[in-house]
């Protein structure tokens, strides 16, 4: 019988896996196996939590794949002599993994490709990545004409969903390493719960005929309410499938009942289009990971300084809205995306620090991490990438708070200094008079911070920085 190896990186899941249907259309036996690369796990861009969300999803895995007659191999070292070892063990004709697109995993997979008959497989994406490209073949670099192929070409075809395997046959006998401790064995796992099954659970709630999609254009900009379906985690590793989450949006979109829900649940769409964009982007530059995209802003002269980024990464900035998102971060592993924006910006062009230092801290806290996403993201916010917000647009981090937390209750939950202020001082602590700081049990200066930098002026400084860069 003709066996097949299954080697899983970024699609822990047994439902629409086209990886795993290839292995499966071509052989009767099936081995799957996840390698634990110490070059990942020890990489200065990762992360315990997200480790320990990743080690979870593999222990769930392994529970469905046991119930179909399976179970998950784990090995660990250099993926090309591990699956060569077992290539050799289990007289494999050929691998089967996901396509991925980061400079790191194309040198990987190109390494391995030497010593096994690998087939990569499209699956990272909804759309398979390099579909939707213009005209002429060139890959897009401005997100919405982006986003209008890709729509037309979703229509056109919206990809039918594979099944899960109701059996996968594995042989017997074959040497599976344990999976390591959780490095967080008390960790964040309360807010993220790994597993094929939780996240589709927690899909078909967010787009539910009464769900949090249809608000969601009106709602998702609240760090203050829970209205967004915190499943970029299971996107990011692939316990959820890309395709049947872009499925259940446009799904959503022809169920609405009005308007209003339609855009709801279409501003959803778009995020998950944001992900496939960023994903096509990394693939056709992958010096993104390096620099940024415009030549023009490589020359920033940046400030740089070490103890503003310790209060920026500790949350101790002074501004409330920020110190709130920080704070999140360090606690839970996870922020709300305008929060994300909001601290981004905020460290790249009221603290003039290099987008990168940035960008890595993420990486190393963020439960869903993607290189792409993560990095499209702020390379966004900092003016230096495709389709990137203007270098002047400089959020006001007490503006960002009045707008989207106008109650003051993300500050309050994340900022427990703040708990007592009243509403008109709660994005603002310093105009607080000493007779309230004192009764608030709020000092500032002492219990909380000093804003770190005045805004107005760290505005002309970064826009200076700017058109000097541009002029050059």
């Amino acid at each position: 019988m003709t066996t097949a190896i299954w080697w899983l990186r970024r699609d822990l899941r047994l439902a629409d896996n086209p990886a795993l249907a290839h292995a499966l259309s071509y052989a009767g036996r099936v081995v799957p196996v996840f390698i634990l690369d110490d070059r990942l796990l020890n990489s200065p861009y990762s992360g315990a939590r997200r480790i320990s969300f990743l080690l979870e999803g593999l222990r769930r895995l392994d529970d469905d794949l046991r119930a179909r007659g399976s179970r998950l191999i784990i090995r660990r070292g250099r993926p090309e002599t591990e699956l060569a070892r077992l290539n050799d063990e289990v007289n494999a004709s050929r691998v089967f993994a996901q396509q991925d697109c980061s400079p790191f995993a194309t040198r990987r997979d190109h390494s391995v490709a030497q010593y096994v008959p690998l087939t990569l497989v499209e699956g990272i994406s909804a759309l398979p990545l390099g579909a939707v490209r213009k005209e002429n073949g060139e890959p897009y670099t401005v997100f919405t004409p982006y986003s209008r192929r890709w729509k037309a070409l979703w229509r056109q075809s919206v990809p039918a969903l594979l099944p899960a395997p109701d059996r996968i046959d594995t042989p017997p006998g074959i040497h599976s390493e344990a999976l390591p401790d959780d490095p967080l064995p008390e960790r964040a796992a309360a807010h993220f719960i790994a597993g094929e099954k939780a996240a589709q659970d927690a899909l078909r709630a967010f787009v539910a005929p009464d769900g949090p999609i249809f608000c969601y254009k009106d709602h998702r900009d609240r760090p203050d309410l829970d209205a967004t379906s915190r499943l970029s985690p299971c996107l990011r590793f692939g316990v959820l499938s890309p395709r049947m989450a872009a499925r259940a949006a446009t799904e959503a979109m022809d169920a609405a009942q009005d308007e209003e829900a339609r855009l709801g649940a279409e501003t959803w769409l778009n995020e998950l289009i944001w992900r496939d964009f960023y994903l096509n982007i990394l693939a056709a530059f992958p010096h993104v990971r390096r620099e940024s995209f415009r030549p023009e802003t490589r020359s920033i002269a940046w400030h740089n300084d070490a103890s503003e980024f310790e209060a920026w990464r500790t949350g101790h900035t002074g501004y409330p809205f920020i110190d709130a998102a920080m704070r999140q971060l360090a606690e839970t592993g996870w922020m709300h995306n305008r929060a994300r924006m909001a601290v981004a910006s905020f460290l790249v062009k009221d603290l003039l620090i290099d987008w990168r230092w940035g960008e890595r801290w993420f990486m190393q806290q963020l439960i869903d991490g993607d290189p792409a996403s993560n990095n499209g993201g702020w390379q966004w916010t900092a003016g230096t990438g495709t389709d990137a917000a203007p270098y002047f647009r400089i959020f006001n981090p007490v503006s960002q708070g009045l707008k989207f937390d106008p109650q003051g209750v993300y500050v309050r939950r994340w900022v427990p200094e703040l708990r007592q202020a009243p509403d008109e001082f709660i994005h603002e602590p310093w105009k607080m008079p000493q007779a309230i700081q004192a009764d608030t049990g709020c000092v500032i200066g002492q219990v909380y911070p000093r804003p770190v930098v005045d805004h107005g002026w760290a505005r002309e400084r970064t826009l200076h920085a700017y058109q000097s860069a541009r002029s050059e």
